[in-house]
């Protein structure tokens, strides 16, 4: 009985590790990545592109969330600081698409139709940033979105080689929720960093370089 008691309080010792260790990877990830996270535009540097990662559409429109982050890629282009947006999101299905909405709503700001690129493959984060390297040739870019994402997706890019600054985005996402979505998040980005995991689909080089136009269906 005495052992058993031992080996149980092992067992909860051991689990209780491994839960304080999980909680502590979003919080290190955004310590890494706080000195490339930027509010003020005045003080981005400037890259290549600005990225918009994926996030809900209601209908044919973007979601408030993705139109916060629409909106900062807006202002960074027009500032000067981005030449061209890469609006990456999930469009697996024909009845299910993040990024056209995205780019219409940028069309409707006033962005040149030829530096809006689509990733129609952004599956995830790690997907997004993987593709805008293997795919796109991006040297550097600055990532817009929420600051409950921000970090996890500096972290995966910026270790993935490319020279990548955050911008934060209005808007929360449910505040709460979004921040607990990190923990499993960033777990699963530390493992396919450490797997260097290869996105689904990857294809043709799409040169930024070129008309964005081409990659629009």
């Amino acid at each position: 009985m005495r052992a058993l008691r031992v080996y149980v309080k092992i067992g909860v010792t051991l689990i209780l590790a491994v839960l304080v260790m999980i909680l502590l990877v979003p919080i290190i990830m955004r310590n890494a990545m706080s000195s490339y996270t930027y509010i003020s535009l005045d003080d981005v540097p400037q890259t290549e592109i600005a990225i918009i990662p994926g996030a809900s559409v209601i209908g044919k429109r973007p979601s408030p969330i993705l139109a916060d982050r629409a909106d900062m890629a807006i202002r960074l282009y027009l500032k000067g600081k981005v030449s061209k947006i890469l609006v990456t999101g999930d469009n697996a299905q024909l009845n299910y698409d993040e990024v056209t909405p995205v780019r219409k709503y940028l069309i409707d700001a006033g962005i040149p139709a030829r530096d809006i690129f689509l990733d129609h493959a952004g599956f995830d984060t790690y997907s997004s940033m993987y593709r805008t390297i293997k795919i796109f040739g991006a040297s550097s870019a600055t990532i817009v979105t929420q600051d409950f994402h921000l970090p996890r997706a500096l972290y995966i890019a910026r270790h993935l080689g490319l020279d990548t600054y955050g911008v934060v985005a209005n808007g929360q996402g449910g505040f709460i929720n979004g921040y607990l979505r990190e923990i499993p998040a960033s777990v699963k980005a530390l493992w396919d960093l450490t797997l260097y995991r290869q996105s689904k689909y990857l294809g043709d080089t799409i040169p930024l370089s070129g008309d964005g136009q081409v990659t629009w269906y």
